[in-house]
């Protein structure tokens, strides 16, 4: 909270419901210093081949548990932050519950409970003219030192388009840990006028992008 504070920066943090009170007082402080909280599931089910989520699988998931996952979470915000989430984090960027023939994808479920659904680990920033805001565009920014942040802000500059960043911790480069230094030079970056970035939350950006499209 210190360092986005000294950055001047509001950002969007999507929580696993089942771990808030871990760090109830620093949530408080993120809503009270006007960040962002969006909802990242109850427990966060991923695919069974990544040994942390075998027993949390999204393959031994269906839609009405998915369903209990989003509501449950938006009860839990609710309840402990006072704030409903208007935005949605897939966990490990995956949409589908179910295996094989019985597959499903769950975006319709994001599509009608939240503004903005924000994947993981995609390959490309998003055309707010074109975009399904049920499944915007996630780029990974852990790991990375600030020229590579900057290539991809400057690529988003030229085409016009919509970068969301994605991290986890924040500290000392390294596996799922955004830079400290990275991100304050980052964040100058964005800010200067001349580079005529707009730094917002998803939901800000989400909300300015679905009232900026014509209507159908």
């Amino acid at each position: 909270m210190d360092l986005f504070r000294k950055l001047g920066i509001k950002a969007t943090f999507f929580l696993e419901a089942n771990n808030i009170e871990q760090r109830l007082a620093g949530w408080k402080q993120a809503v009270a210093d006007g960040h962002e909280i969006g909802n990242h599931t109850m427990t966060h089910p991923c695919t069974a081949n990544y040994a942390f989520s075998l027993n949390n699988a999204l393959e031994n998931y269906d839609l009405e548990q998915m369903g209990a996952q989003l509501d449950g979470a938006n009860a839990q915000i609710q309840k402990l932050l006072g704030v409903t989430p208007k935005t949605f984090a897939y966990p490990c960027g995956q949409k589908f519950v179910g295996r094989g023939l019985d597959v499903r994808s769950y975006v319709p479920l994001v599509a009608d409970r939240f503004l903005v659904g924000r994947g993981y680990l995609d390959e490309s920033p998003n055309d707010p003219n074109v975009c399904d805001l049920a499944q915007a565009m996630g780029t990974p920014f852990d790991g990375m030192d600030f020229a590579q942040m900057k290539t991809a802000v400057n690529e988003a500059i030229q085409q016009g388009r919509w970068v969301i960043f994605v991290g986890h911790e924040i500290g000392r480069k390294g596996y799922q840990i955004t830079d400290v230094q990275a991100l304050e030079e980052l964040a100058a970056y964005l800010k200067a006028p001349a580079n005529g970035v707009w730094v917002g939350t998803v939901e800000e950006v989400g909300r300015y992008i679905q009232l900026s499209r014509p209507k159908p």
